[in-house]
């Protein structure tokens, strides 16, 4: 993870800036599960904001890293406007999302009472786990045509919360639920001065640059599958007349032999 330079307090010197992580509540610190986790950040304990986007998706409000194994999948609304981004891997999906949060923090506390009582109301099976970060809420919806366990991670920073959210079948959840921490634990917040009430979502914005690969990577799709569809829709060689054949085989065997094909 690469860091800027912030300088010290003595003029000419300068010490490498290590991003102070977002609080552990006590209960994760005293479990000592993940230890290895010390995101998110937030944008402003970076001196160049340039190096916060390297080896992430810039995002807007957040910036995700990247995933070899993930493909970026993102909402819209009617109005084009996107709405959701999503890293789906084989494993299922996971996305990260920034809240305005009170500056004293402890918003996540209030989120996962309500989170856990949709869940209910949508029919699942809730439960509470402690997480590197403090509570998660894990709901097993089984009222579907297949079974889906959701887990939902929340992360309290300086006027914001993070909340990740991932959705796998009950084989994989244990892997995406890993794979979600381990983007939260890189993720940054970039807040803004901007005044927003608190729980508003912070605004989800793509970058001209991811704007671009999504939709080379859309039209590469759309190109794969009007070949897929056209080869599906040629009709079969038509069969070779019996006075063809000889004792060499068929022409068309011939030919290959021939050409090595």
């Amino acid at each position: 993870m690469a860091f800027g330079k912030r300088k010290s307090g003595n003029q000419g010197e300068e010490t490498t800036a290590v991003p102070e992580p977002a609080a552990v509540p006590e209960a994760a610190a005293e479990s000592g599960a993940d230890d290895d986790l010390d995101g998110p950040f937030d944008v402003e304990d970076f001196d160049d904001a340039e190096t916060a986007l390297v080896g992430r998706h810039d995002l807007g409000a957040v910036l995700i890293p990247e995933n070899e194994a993930a493909e970026l999948a993102v909402e819209v609304n009617q109005q084009g406007v996107p709405t959701m981004a999503w890293m789906v891997t084989s494993s299922g999906r996971y996305n990260v999302t920034a809240y305005a949060a009170p500056k004293a923090g402890g918003l996540w506390r209030e989120v996962v009472t309500e989170v856990a009582d949709s869940l209910r109301k949508e029919g699942a099976e809730v439960a509470i786990q402690d997480g590197p970060w403090g509570r998660e809420v894990v709901g097993h919806m089984t009222n579907g045509p297949e079974p889906v366990v959701m887990r939902f991670i929340g992360v309290d920073g300086y006027r914001w919360m993070v909340r990740g959210a991932a959705v796998g079948s009950p084989e994989t959840a244990d892997a995406i639920a890993r794979e979600l921490r381990n983007a939260l634990s890189d993720t940054v917040v970039r807040r803004g001065d901007t005044p927003q009430p608190v729980r508003n979502m912070l605004p989800l914005q793509l970058s001209e640059t991811l704007v671009t690969r999504l939709r080379a990577r859309a039209e590469q799709m759309m190109a794969e599958q009007a070949r897929l569809a056209g080869q599906q829709l040629a009709p079969p060689p038509p069969a070779e007349p019996a006075a063809r054949r000889s004792e060499q085989g068929t022409a068309m065997q011939q030919l290959r032999t021939i050409t090595g094909g």
